[in-house]
């Protein structure tokens, strides 16, 4: 297996010279570095990690903290940041917190005192400590204490199904939000909300009744049973917007059991497009989240000289599948 010596030898240089290119030493000039960056491709060589962090207290490793890796969301999201921080040279060091503030607040603590480069947290609710840390934090999807949030523009998004509902010719409609304890499902709703009020008139009202649920499937499936079973077909909703995939693919599941046909009988949609969305039958209308440019960003405000203080909004899609159509 050959050494860092193998590498110095290889690029005629000093060990101490690669050693700066592997840490990324920015007083090591460029043609130096291409030297020693084609002499370790050249060696297949890999530096020791585990050794590195000996010599500089230090590794290069950005710290990634999620409230429920179950979660399809979440789990794509760490799949995404870790790829884009492969592309540094960096590995991810993944925490759950479990949906507890508690957790959160230690695993932070925890990922801080191993001289990560950076801690990426995606908070399980509103709130959230600020750290010492002589490293940069960031918020991701949901914000963490008043560290600079990088999300997608959930109220556009909100918006953007209600356009496409209401463009399919639906006026009654049903709203299954998120936990109004979190910034993300307030801006989801609101979104929702105010696009429909402006959407209706005297001359052409739309009905709207909104539910409160968890993100998850089972709430999906239990609001869509309050909304759907022994209602009249003149008077429940023609189509239910859900604030998450899970909630939508619960109210698919409900549907289901109660014998009615999506999208002939209700049209449902919902915001993510986790990859669960394009696999469940019928497939899943639903608001695209940008996971790879929201996973970019993250990781380059961790590397980013001096403080980045203002928040990051990204646009979403709507993609159109098979559980949506004309009413």
């Amino acid at each position: 297996m050959p050494t860092i010596k193998d590498v110095a030898r290889k690029a005629g240089v000093s060990v101490g010279t690669v050693s700066r290119v592997l840490s990324k030493n920015e007083t090591v000039k460029e043609p130096l570095k291409k030297r020693v960056t084609a002499a370790m491709e050249e060696l297949n060589y890999k530096p020791n990690l585990a050794a590195q962090a000996l010599r500089t207290n230090s590794i290069e490793v950005i710290g990634l903290v999620v409230p429920d890796i179950t979660n399809p969301f979440f789990a794509q999201l760490a799949k995404n940041i870790e790829m884009e921080a492969a592309k540094r040279g960096h590995s991810v060091m993944l925490a759950n917190s479990h949906d507890d503030l508690e957790d959160e607040r230690t695993q932070v603590s925890v990922l801080l005192d191993r001289s990560v480069c950076g801690v990426i947290v995606v908070a399980t609710s509103d709130g959230g400590q600020s750290h010492k840390a002589d490293v940069p934090i960031v918020s991701l999807d949901r914000r963490f204490g008043a560290y600079p949030l990088v999300a997608t523009d959930h109220f556009d998004g909100s918006q953007k199904i209600a356009d496409h509902l209401v463009g399919l010719g639906h006026r009654r409609i049903a709203y299954i939000a998120g936990p109004q304890s979190m910034e993300v499902a307030r801006q989801r709703r609101e979104g929702f909300v105010a696009r429909i009020k402006a959407l209706s008139t005297a001359e052409d009202p739309i009905r709207l009744e909104v539910r409160e649920g968890q993100f998850d499937y089972d709430s999906g499936e239990e609001i869509g049973r309050t909304l759907l079973k022994g209602v009249p077909p003149g008077s429940r909703p023609t189509a239910i917007a859900a604030a998450s995939d899970q909630q939508a693919i619960g109210v698919l599941r409900c549907a289901r059991d109660l014998k009615l046909e999506v999208p002939k009988d209700l049209s449902v949609t919902g915001f993510d497009d986790i990859t669960l969305a394009s696999l469940v039958v019928p497939r899943l209308t639903t608001l695209r989240q940008p996971i790879e440019r929201l996973a970019g960003a993250a990781v380059e405000r961790i590397f980013a000289r001096g403080a980045v203080a203002q928040d990051e909004s990204i646009g979403g899609e709507v993609v159109v599948r098979e559980s949506t159509a004309a009413i």
